[in-house]
């Protein structure tokens, strides 16, 4: 007999929730990445045009 705990959710007839699905319905880790992603862009965003900046002579 096989442990429910360690069984394959095919042999319980239940599906196995998606990976993209349990990202989605996370909504503290779209609030996370919302912000998060902004802001390291626009750092990079930031830095590169800090880096294009001529030097004066």
């Amino acid at each position: 007999m096989a442990n429910k705990a360690t069984a394959d959710p095919k042999d319980t007839g239940e599906e196995e929730i998606p990976l993209m699905q349990k990202i989605l319905d996370n909504h503290f880790l779209l609030l996370f990445l919302g912000v998060a992603m902004p802001t390291v862009l626009y750092i990079i965003w930031g830095v590169i045009e800090v880096a294009q900046i001529p030097i004066a002579d």
